[in-house]
């Protein structure tokens, strides 16, 4: 049996402070952070996937679509978790950047009770989210950042 890659779309959202978003995983006793991130359904945009997957993560909808990666990131997973659920290696992710033009009000991580991804949120710098995130995704964070940072500028 060879091992595939799950789909997956990684979303970084940034204000206008131009920090961004990352959240702290509800499966984690401690706090885990992430930017939202979810799986692309057969057919589906990467675009309207991460769109998607944000509002049912964090249910934001107030946002502008900057840029996406040209290309996929690849993560392999390590091996705690490749054996929990032998199906994927890892993940190929694509990137999306959004402006977030909405308030912190609305961000909701019960708006889909059955699925609680996250349980806090924090804006940060974005070259603090590498610093965050879980030794495995480091180099993926490394690299959405260098690319999208010259992207995160005041709007408007």
């Amino acid at each position: 049996m060879a091992f595939v890659y799950r789909k997956n779309v990684g979303i970084v959202v940034f204000r206008h402070d131009l920090k961004v978003l990352v959240c702290a995983r509800a499966d984690k006793k401690d706090f885990k952070w992430q930017f939202p991130q979810g799986g692309i359904e057969e057919n589906e945009d990467i675009v309207e996937a991460a769109k998607r997957e944000l509002f049912e993560e964090t249910g934001i909808t107030s946002v502008e679509l900057i840029a996406k990666l040209p290309h996929s990131l690849k993560y392999d997973f390590p091996k705690a978790l490749f054996y929990k659920d032998k199906r994927f290696r890892g993940q190929e992710q694509h990137w999306v950047l959004f402006y977030f033009f909405g308030n912190d009000r609305e961000i909701d991580f019960l708006k889909n009770p059955e699925e609680v991804e996250f349980k806090a949120f924090e804006w940060i710098e974005p070259d603090e989210a590498p610093k965050r995130i879980v030794k495995f995704k480091k180099d993926v964070y490394l690299q959405v950042i260098d690319n999208f940072k010259p992207l995160i500028v005041k709007r408007g």
